[in-house]
């Protein structure tokens, strides 16, 4: 039981579980659920719901309840085409200016990685997905803090209705463990050999992983628990 907490930590809270999909797409959020759980009147748990309908992650429906929006895949694709774009002129300036410490830190992060990597093989029921993208994500965080971009990473990876989930869905449906593995691995090759020409079709491939590992399967019965239909079937 959490209390004692402000609008803001509570908001916080449920954003992280929804983007976690901790909570899933249409499962409805209770006013007085919530106001038993955080121990708090009705008032600020209302300004909080409003807040996360403001950002996306439910709809108020009069008479109904709060619901958990659901992923629109036109948008989480348009979110991997702007981190996409933005990503590599960022990895393009931070391999002109890399030094021998910076592949270091790079080599440090992936073997880290690796490390929470080799959990998912030896104890599956034990992987933590959040602490394996956080990890993934500081190996890219790397570059854009060595170029004075920490302004536009921030941006990027925040916490957003759409992308956030669609990443965590590519974990637990498509596998995607191997493949961001031995494409960190090619990330690292490409920064040491300042293969240029190279970025663009490799984080293309990496980013828009999930889209081509989930593949037609986005528009199975299986999936349309977690997408809007309108989004997923264009």
């Amino acid at each position: 039981m959490e209390a004692n907490l402000s609008c803001d930590e509570i908001y916080r809270i449920l954003e992280n579980e929804i983007a976690q999909l901790k909570i899933l797409p249409g499962e409805t959020l209770s006013e007085n659920t919530l106001c038993r759980r955080f121990h708090i009147s009705r008032t600020p748990i209302r300004s909080v719901l409003q807040r996360l309908q403001q950002n996306g992650f439910v709809q108020i429906v009069p008479c109904k309840g709060t619901i958990v929006t659901s992923i629109n895949l036109k948008l989480a694709t348009q979110w991997i085409f702007q981190r996409l774009a933005v990503e590599c002129m960022v990895l393009r300036d931070f391999i002109a200016i890399s030094a021998p410490t910076d592949i270091a830190r790079i080599r440090y992060s992936q073997e880290l990685l690796q490390k929470i990597a080799l959990k998912l093989s030896l104890d599956p029921e034990h992987f933590d997905i959040n602490e394996f993208l956080h990890m993934d994500l500081s190996m890219h965080k790397i570059w854009f803090q060595a170029t004075d971009k920490l302004y536009l990473w921030e941006n990027l990876t925040r916490p957003q209705a759409d992308y956030s989930r669609f990443i965590r869905l590519d974990i637990m449906k498509g596998h995607n463990v191997p493949d961001v593995m031995q494409e960190h691995q090619e990330l690292i090759e490409v920064i040491e050999s300042k293969n240029l020409p190279a970025i663009e079709p490799l984080l293309k491939r990496h980013l828009y992983g999930g889209v081509r590992r989930m593949g037609s399967d986005l528009f199975s019965d299986e999936y349309q628990q977690y997408f809007i239909t309108d989004a997923a079937n264009p």
